[in-house]
């Protein structure tokens, strides 16, 4: 299975000058959750934003500028070459903002923190055909700042 990951906020917005812009607890537990056993594909920026591998996960950073390899850490050139580098569990896509524009028409499934707050950003996640996914709302999280777990499925033809 191909899959997206991400938040973002009610204005699209999911970073910052390289970072994520908003700290609310517990909003990064869906994404440990669901990547843990798995595969995560990433662009080099999201990568030195993290800075390491995530820990039970392999790690494939998209990049033609830097290498990155170690303990479950590998590169590629291409989001394409990244996919065939996956052999543990599923794939998922986590940023940036190009590589999730590349992914939408190939993943099956995404999975998307919606922010109820607008944040100022440079980094937005890219506009996508709703009508081609089945919407499944599964738990709002209410706190000062407030978080709709969504996850959009891929109609079959």
């Amino acid at each position: 299975m191909i899959a997206l990951i991400v938040a973002r906020a009610e204005n699209g917005v999911i970073g910052n000058k390289g970072r994520i812009p908003w700290r609310i607890q517990g909003e990064q537990r869906r994404f440990r959750e669901l990547t843990l056993g798995n595969t995560v594909i990433m662009g080099r920026r999201t990568y030195e934003e993290i800075g390491h591998p995530l820990p039970g996960r392999d790690t494939v950073v998209v990049s033609s500028t830097r290498r990155f390899e170690g303990e479950n850490c590998r590169t590629a050139r291409s989001l394409g070459e990244a996919l065939s580098m996956c052999h543990r569990g599923d794939a998922y896509v986590c940023g940036g903002a190009a590589l999730y524009r590349e992914a939408l028409n190939l993943v099956d499934v995404m999975y998307i923190t919606e922010i109820h707050a607008a944040y100022e950003g440079d980094t937005y996640f890219p506009e996508f055909d709703e009508t081609a996914f089945q919407k499944l709302q599964t738990n709002t999280v209410e706190g000062e700042v407030s978080y709709t777990y969504v996850t959009y499925w891929r109609k079959k033809d």
